[in-house]
This record gives structure tokens, sequence and C-alpha cells, in this order.
């Protein structure tokens, strides 16, 4: 039997949460399901609970993105959160931001089959893209890193006054109690755990919300942009 004959049939909150692009979700569980394990980029024993842990979880921090900002997913990996939040949220424009190359040939087949115009789709770790993708309002990730850690990666590729939003699990308060003076550092003015998927994932998605002020990254970082904007203006004259 092949893993995809295990997916499970997609759940009715399913249609609700992806509306026009349900056929392009269940598309995208069955390449999770079938190339994703395959290639090792999720695990067989994710195929049974895709849906839920997965795809939905990720689909519903929709539900705190602001409207029609920029978006970078740092480590998409296999595209969790970035590809589920792009279904529900055509008004984003979408960075998938993935070191491995595998993972972004497999990003750039899904983006490509989908038509989801909106993403593109960049190799490379967050600290050496800084200047080669424009400043975001949005940082995203998921199952990435601890969130101290995550933090140094995330938040110097935000704009001024723009936010990260991680999903994480049980642990999301005291992650984020441990983080507190690193989080500071990086020109954090303002943290929060907010929880949503009301009536479409049980239990509720958990997303730590990190929002900066004007200097994302702190007063290091900012001097690192700075050169980083000098330099890709240099590039583009020659």
């Amino acid at each position: 039997m092949t893993e995809a004959a295990e997916l499970p049939p997609a759940p009715e909150q399913a249609r609700d949460v992806f509306g026009d692009r349900f056929a392009d979700a269940v598309r995208y569980a069955e390449l999770l399901a079938e190339a994703g394990v395959q290639r090792g980029l999720i695990g067989p024993r994710e195929v049974p609970r895709l849906w839920e842990r997965h795809l939905l979880n990720c689909a519903v921090l929709s539900e705190v993105v602001p409207e029609g900002v920029t978006v970078c997913d740092v480590g998409s990996g296999a595209g969790l959160p970035g590809i589920p939040l792009a279904l529900v949220r055509e008004d984003l424009k979408i960075t998938l931001l993935e070191p491995l190359l595998r993972r972004t040939n497999f990003l750039t087949e899904v983006v490509e089959l989908l038509g989801l115009d909106h993403v593109t789709v960049v190799r490379g770790r967050a600290e050496e893209v800084m200047g080669r993708i424009p400043p975001v309002h949005v940082v995203t990730a998921r199952a990435v890193a601890p969130l101290d850690r995550l933090a140094t990666w995330g938040i110097p590729l935000l704009r001024p006054y723009g936010e990260m939003l991680a999903l994480k699990g049980d642990a999301a308060e005291e992650e984020l109690k441990s983080a507190a003076t690193a989080l500071t550092k990086l020109g954090a003015v303002e943290t929060s755990i907010l929880h949503v998927g009301e009536g479409v994932v049980d239990p509720q998605s958990t997303v730590v919300r990190v929002e900066v002020g004007e200097s994302p990254g702190g007063v290091r970082f900012a001097a690192k942009r700075a050169k980083a904007a000098r330099t890709g203006r240099a590039r583009r004259r020659r």
C-alpha cells in the first residue's frame, strides 16, 4: 500500500477554510503524502493526520495576518505554514525561505502546479538573504527552532513595526518567558500568545506574536541592513 492511500479524506472544515482553493489544498495534501514522504520532507506517520495537524493547523494562522501585507515564511520546509496560508489568502505576497535544495525544489514544483502567483521561493538562510529580499511586514515560522534562536533569524527580516508570528505548541508560554531578554535586545516592543482556529482545529493552534519597533533586530542589524541596501543599489547600477 502506498503512502498516498493512507491519506484520509479532507474533513468538512477544510472546504470552509480553503473555499475556492479547496481542490488545490487536496492536491497539496496528496503531494505531501506522496512526494513529500518519498523525499523525506515529512514523516510517513504524519500522513494520516496531515489535514488536522498540518494543513488546517497552518491555514488558521490567516486569522491574525493583516490584510495585503508581505510575508516571509522562514525555514519553510515542505511549505508549512506558507503554502496553506497562500491558499487561503491571495491578498498576501509570500516568500518561502528555505536553505535546502531538495526542499526548495519541492516548493517550486508545488507553487507552479497550484498556480500560486503571489508566492516566491528563495533558497537561503535568513541571515544570508538580508538585502536580497526586501524587509517584510510579517515573518511566519513553524517548528523551526526555539523562540530565542528563531527571533535572531526572523526579526531582522522585518520592516519597522512589523511582527513575527510563530506557530508553537504547549510550551509556548515557557518559551516566551525564556526568550524575553533576547527579544528585547532584538527590538521587540510587545509579545503575546494567541489561539486561533476555533471550530476548525482541536486543540486550537497556538501562535506567539512578537511585535517590533522602529529597529527590527536592534542596532547591530540596522547597520547590517543599511550596508546590504547600499550593496544592493550598487549592484543594480552596474
